[in-house]
């Protein structure tokens, strides 16, 4: 299409007056009101010396840090962990702190637990309402660096730990100590658990420590409870673990392992060597060698396995007599290279099950690092467990049960979230939306690159689609995951911001600028805390255009979207003259127009108009310069938009064949 029709097309506003009178649907009140749409002020706040208006970290931008030294140790018979955990706690903020806020996760497991006292009778992927099971942590002793006891308070997922004197802004430290117990639960809000299996239990140990909370220029404390849906706001720092387990089992860890041939076989650390510069899986512990004693080290009954892992914000473990064990390299764009672990019992293996594990962890990687920024972690462990999916830095708990493209599509979700947010480290608790769907929308291009498509499958028609993403009941995809319905979660959280990246990607600012901005919200925000406005602003800043009508419709409020062709008439009743074509906006969210138009001969052309028609406007008339008959005329003919209402995109000529 050369550039005159262009400039004809974009330029039609034309009168009602003009129009003659003949065949058109018939008119229904919009809701739309442009005003609203498109306010300028989208955002509450100006930017400040710590976040700047353009979604940069400010030139005072901080955050606190800590670093952890664990010592624990796991009793198989009885599930208890014990352990003693050491943090130094850095105060980097402008602020004197008088006392230090962590969290006691396991705590919701307590039958005075808030999170299990509100699951309902119908139970919950968090928990069990009709469970006898009385877990939560033992806290035996909390003492300063200087071993004195350490006054505290303990209300249900929190402690507050009270200072002899304020802790000093701009660097102050101080160090804690903590001595405790707990019992892993069976099942833990599909994110912790243990799983029977014919050669011993599976342990998948998460939340598994007092963890101390963040402390930031949003909130100050962010002291949320952890009652099961929202997941984890945690700082930045390094990990010193050392797990103690019995000497038949395997333990796992996202960290580099520092003493592998302590608790491996000598025969299994030349496998794993041997994995570590290999591109195909190599078996590190088979099937057939899981019940050979043979393939554990022999003469002690407890081996303690050492863990080193930087720059994380959490750590997770996984401990079993039961594991298979493979691993393969894992290429990075910089020629350095990570290690692909995959852990698994004999009831996963075989059946285009669990043996692929690895293959989909070394692809997955593989692709974010290309495409996003470099896997920051030496190992990548994925471990089945009975849990439907998690994640946690370096490591990922996979339902044992998946095969095929079930295990596929969990386990590069998982992976997935090493970028959002292990590495851009959002708040999860208040904000889903923005580890969640941005993983969705990355595991799209994921999944379409690996292995030619094997599992790919297109989303297809959007517009049905629209009908579930933007049901009136749904509650804004930026409310907190503890204040939706359980059973709009996966809608709000992955599903619809997923869709909104794509949409903004495909049809809004087009894949190259999109492309950018959020490489350089990643890169800007890595290792960093972010909120929804620092997103929202680089994407603006970076692509070049205000998106406040896209953020607050599809984001902050649950608004649909619904375009019709109003009607059709030529201009002076002359098909020479041009087209005449009239499109409502009936819903409250605006999108671009784009339409087919089929004239007489059967030849199609596509017009497409920016959003900004409906700056000002509800119903909106272009002239398209055809000099034959139109026999229809199709709006959103890809069917890539979220139009909830499709019967009125389309308008046919009365005499049309």
């Amino acid at each position: 299409m050369n550039k005159s029709v262009i400039s004809s097309i974009i330029g039609a506003a034309l009168l009602a007056a003009v129009l003659p009178s003949t065949v058109h649907s018939q008119a229904v009140e919009s809701k739309y009101d442009y005003k609203e749409a498109f306010n300028p002020f989208f955002y509450k706040n100006n930017g400040n010396e710590y976040r700047s208006a353009s979604g940069m970290p400010g030139p005072k931008y901080w955050q606190n840090a800590v670093d952890y030294k664990i010592s624990a140790k796991l009793d198989d018979n009885t599930h208890e962990i014990t352990a003693t955990v050491t943090m130094e706690y850095t105060n980097n903020s402008p602020d004197e702190l008088e006392f230090i806020w962590l969290q006691l996760d396991q705590n919701m497991f307590s039958q005075e637990g808030r999170g299990h006292l509100i699951v309902p009778l119908t139970r919950s992927r968090y928990g069990d309402a009709q469970s006898d099971f009385d877990g939560g942590y033992d806290i035996k002793s909390v003492k300063f660096g200087n071993g004195n006891d350490a006054e505290h308070l303990i209300t249900d997922t929190r402690m507050q730990v009270l200072l002899p004197e304020p802790l000093q802004p701009n660097g102050g430290k101080t160090t804690i100590r903590i001595d405790y117990s707990y019992v892993v639960p069976t099942h833990g809000a599909d994110r912790t658990g243990v799983l029977e299996t014919q050669n011993g239990k599976i342990f998948a140990i998460a939340q598994w420590f007092p963890r101390v909370a963040v402390y930031d220029d949003i909130l100050g404390w962010n002291v949320q409870p952890y009652t099961g849906p929202g997941e984890f706001y945690l700082e930045y720092g390094n990990y010193e673990v050392d797990i103690t387990a019995p000497a038949n089992h395997i333990v796992v860890m996202g960290g580099e392992l520092l003493n592998a041939a302590e608790v491996y076989t000598a025969e299994q650390v030349k496998r794993l060597e041997q994995a570590k510069k290999s591109d195909k899986t190599v078996i590190i512990r088979s099937a057939e060698e899981v019940t050979q004693p043979a393939s554990r080290p022999q003469g002690k009954k407890e081996l303690t396995w050492k863990f080193r892992l930087d720059k994380s914000h959490d750590v997770a473990w996984a401990s079993s007599p039961a594991f298979i064990v493979d691993g393969a390299k894992i290429n990075l764009p910089s020629g350095n290279s990570s290690l692909a672990l995959s852990a698994y019992p004999v009831e996963s293996n075989g059946g285009n099950a669990w043996e692929r594990s690895t293959e989909y962890t070394k692809a997955s990687i593989e692709f974010y690092s290309k495409i996003l920024m470099e896997y920051p972690y030496p190992v990548a462990v994925n471990v089945a467990a009975d849990i439907g999916g998690m994640e946690y830095p370096g490591i990922v708990f996979c339902s044992f049960k998946s095969k095929g493209a079930g295990l596929w599509g969990v386990t590069d979700h998982e992976f997935g979230h090493i970028w959002f947010p292990m590495i851009v480290g959002s708040n999860e608790r208040l904000h889903a939306w923005m580890d969640e769907g941005f993983n969705t929308f990355i595991n799209d291009l994921s999944t379409e690159a690996f292995n030619n498509g094997e599992y790919y499958r297109p989303m297809g028609d959007a517009n049905r689609l629209a009908q579930a993403l933007t049901r009136p009941d749904l509650e804004p995809v930026m409310s907190a995951p503890q204040n939706m319905q359980e059973r709009n979660i996966g809608m709000l959280a992955y599903l619809k911001p997923g869709y909104g990246l794509r949409l903004l990607r495909n049809e809004i600012l087009g894949p190259e600028r999109f492309d950018r901005a959020f490489k350089a919200y990643l890169h800007r925000w890595a290792y960093k805390h972010p909120t929804p406005d620092d997103f929202f602003r680089t994407i603006e800043n970076v692509a070049g255009e205000n998106l406040n009508w896209f953020w607050r419709g599809w984001f902050q409020y649950n608004w649909r979207f619904d375009q019709a062709v109003r009607n059709v008439v030529y201009y002076d009743n002359d098909p020479s003259k041009g087209v005449l074509i009239t499109v409502d906006n009936l819903e409250k969210l605006p999108m671009p127009i784009v339409a087919d138009i089929t004239t007489k001969s059967g030849t199609t052309h596509r017009v497409k108009l920016p959003v900004e028609v409906w700056e000002r406007n509800a119903t909106w008339t272009f002239r398209y310069p055809t000099t034959e008959e139109v026999t229809a005329v199709q709006l959103d003919p890809d069917k890539v938009y979220p139009d909830h209402n499709p019967d009125n995109n389309r308008w046919e000529a009365p005499n049309a064949q």
